[in-house]
């Protein structure tokens, strides 16, 4: 199930499902630990005797969004059968680990009404179910969950300031018990106040709900290590006020994202709009140590008991790349710095790679990847990762001319890298010994790998030039072009007209096999700037792709190749070459941008975009693909990549946009407002 609504500062990350149920609870990084292990933490209300839970799928008429250009929520929900409307924002404090959630109850019956709301905590503290303590806390009037260095306080308050009115504890999980969030279903609560083990925990207020009125409730979380910490957090919100946190929230990330000055160009409102709503969702998935996340949907945990809550470097490079054309450079060199942390120590191997994912503590992440090929020791990595990080790192310095950065990272990460780069060649074609590409599922000589590599090695040269480093200069722009002449004379297929996906080296190594399938991710050519995007070789294979892989459904949308298993819910391979993915699609109008010459051949990749905000939820979440038939979200969402992808295309259209027209004519298609010539810069620090 995606989750619509992502909240989070970095270390505290919080997201709701399509039923508006809590579901992950990430802290002290964003990705790992997930406290509730995906499990509902459930609000249910009662009135007049009559219980409903609110991730119910009857009765409720929903709307989960934010508000406009914040990472506050802004969710109605109204139940006709019982006469209750309730409107919630929910927010993660910036700079605290506190959740904070206003609930506004309206009574829409003419009569007065007590009403009682219930906040349920299916923790699992650390990631495993054993040894948790919840306990209610009658000095302070809270109630806590704890184990070991993790502690989690929960509180709120009603329209008088008055606290929590009842409360449970108990087991869950184990004895045939399901969890005390079943003791809230009679509105009553039986006031347990301490239980340990596998274990859950209820709250509730209460309030007097005046005839066709309103009143406000207010709930609350705090998450530290200690009890005092989190006791001390409970206390600033009492000081601040919980209104308080939720305008700080506000109007935090309105500044923020307000220096991404995005102008018409063409594009409506609701599409300038998903892009600024894809950089705060992005935000929540990168953790302040510098990880950038791929996802944080612990449902795809259910694929494989594995999630998506892992540090790619190639999904890292790429959505740092969006984000420095955004101005964040200061989260984006977080990212760099964390990159070469994780680069290893020379073993039976060279130094100079990255290895397949990472946890968000910088720890290697599982894999499916072997260490062993044909009974010999294989370096088990997708070079494209290490690649792109190069690549990244130096459209960053392009765009702020941090040479301190630069400095740092030359010794620890960019020279290695240059050095295992030139080493792991095959030299007899001059392209990058084989590896695993870029979709982790088949090994050889990737056409998007060599695009990588050519492109990392360029801007080694230009690293290594800016170091005074002469030697590693003219190696690596050698090799670059040996690079480049090799794609065209090994991966370029005359007999087709197009691109291959990759050469596999035969198992008695006297040649390579080629394997011809159309796979989108061939955009790589022209995207890293190996090749001009008007390149005959360049655009025959982008046709090939939009002809062969778009998705002949009334959906539409660009699978990642042809015959794609991974998830497939058709057999059709021919009208239905895979499930669209929105990177896919958007690459395509990526090359469509770089080849426009005329302001009408904008019209594609505008089609484009706006197929993507057509298929994003409400709340301007993405998906990683989608249903062929019905259009619903398929794995993960929000997935990060996604976003960054949709953001760093609305950049490009817009440059272009700006090359076709001069700013004094009107926008092609959007408003008749005069375009700006320049993209104005954040003057804020970037959090």
């Amino acid at each position: 199930m995606p989750r619509d609504l992502p909240i989070g500062n970095g270390s505290l990350l919080v997201t709701f499902d399509a039923q508006y149920c809590l579901r992950d609870l990430y802290f002290p990084n964003v990705g790992h630990e997930n406290n509730t292990l995906g499990h509902p933490c459930r609000v249910g209300v009662w009135v007049d005797g009559s219980f409903r839970w609110l991730h119910d799928r009857e009765g409720w008429e929903r709307s989960l969004q934010y508000e406009p250009d914040t990472l506050v929520t802004d969710v109605t929900m109204e139940h006709r059968e019982i006469g209750l409307a309730l409107h919630f924002q929910d927010v993660v404090h910036p700079a605290l680990p506190v959740l904070v959630r206003a609930v506004q109850v309206t009574n829409c019956q003419a009569r007065e009404r007590e009403v009682r709301l219930f906040f349920c905590h299916d923790l699992y503290i650390a990631e495993r179910a054993d040894g948790d303590t919840a306990y209610y806390e009658p000095v302070n009037d809270v109630l806590i969950h704890y184990k070991g260095p993790r502690y989690f306080l929960v509180n709120g308050r009603n329209p008088e300031g008055q606290g929590i009115f009842e409360y449970a504890t108990g087991i869950k999980a184990c004895f045939g018990c399901e969890g005390t969030w079943r003791d809230a279903e009679d509105g009553q609560l039986g006031g347990n106040a301490i239980a340990q083990g596998s274990v859950d925990s209820v709250i509730s207020l209460r309030h007097m709900v005046p005839a066709l009125g309103r009143v406000q409730f207010y709930y609350w979380l705090t998450a530290a290590r200690d009890f005092f910490e989190v006791k001390e957090l409970n206390r600033t919100v009492l000081d601040k006020g919980p209104a308080t946190v939720i305008q700080e929230t506000r109007e935090h990330w309105r500044k923020w994202v307000a220096g991404v000055q995005l102008d018409d160009c063409g594009l409506t409102k609701p599409l300038q709009d998903l892009c600024r709503r894809s950089l705060l969702i992005i935000r929540t998935q990168v953790d302040n140590g510098g990880a950038i996340l791929a996802a944080n949907d612990s449902d795809s945990s259910e694929f494989n008991r594995d999630t998506y809550s892992y540090m790619w470097p190639r999904d890292g490079a790429l959505v740092a790349s969006a984000l420095d054309r955004t101005g964040f450079y200061d989260l984006t060199g977080k990212f760099f710095h964390f990159c070469a942390s994780l680069m290893p120590k020379p073993s039976y191997y060279p130094e100079g790679y990255l290895l397949h994912k990472y946890n968000p503590d910088g720890s290697l992440g599982s894999s499916w990847h072997p260490w062993v090929r044909n009974s010999r020791p294989t370096l088990p990595i997708q070079e494209d990762g290490t690649a792109l990080v190069l690549w990244a790192l130096w459209q960053h310095y392009l765009g702020n001319h941090d040479r301190e950065l630069v400095s740092q990272l030359y010794p620890r990460m960019i020279k290695p890298a240059a050095q295992f780069m030139l080493l792991y060649r095959d030299l007899p074609t001059g392209l990058p010994l084989e590896s695993y590409d870029l979709w982790e599922e088949r090994y050889g000589i990737l056409t998007f790998t060599a695009a990588a590599v050519c492109a990392a090695l360029d801007a080694c040269a230009n690293f290594a030039e800016l170091m005074a480093d002469k030697d590693l200069k003219e190696q690596c722009r050698a090799a670059h072009q040996s690079m480049k002449t090799g794609l065209l004379l090994h991966l370029y297929r005359p007999d087709l007209g197009r691109f291959a996906r990759m050469l596999t080296l035969r198992a008695n190594q006297d040649g390579y096999d080629v394997d011809a399938t159309i796979d989108s991710s061939l955009y790589a050519l022209f995207a890293l700037g190996v090749f001009p995007a008007d390149q005959v070789e360049v655009s025959n294979t982008m046709r090939a792709i939009e002809q062969r892989l778009w998705v002949r459904t009334t959906v539409g949308g660009l699978a990642r190749y042809e015959n794609d298993y991974y998830r497939h819910v058709s057999e059709d391979f021919h009208n239905v070459a895979g499930n669209p993915w929105f990177i896919c699609t958007l690459w395509l109008a990526q090359w469509y941008v770089a080849i426009a010459k005329t302001p009408q051949d904008l019209a594609r990749p505008r089609e484009i975009l706006q197929w993507v905000a057509a298929h994003a939820l409400p709340s301007g979440v993405l998906a990683e693909q989608l249903d062929p038939y019905s259009g619903a979200p398929r794995m993960v969402a929000p997935l990060t990549w996604s976003q960054a992808t949709y953001v760093d295309v609305v950049l490009t259209y817009q440059s272009k946009y700006r090359e076709l027209i001069p700013a004094q004519e009107a926008p092609v298609g959007g408003d008749a407002t005069p375009a700006p010539k320049t993209l104005r810069r954040m003057a804020i620090k970037r959090a």
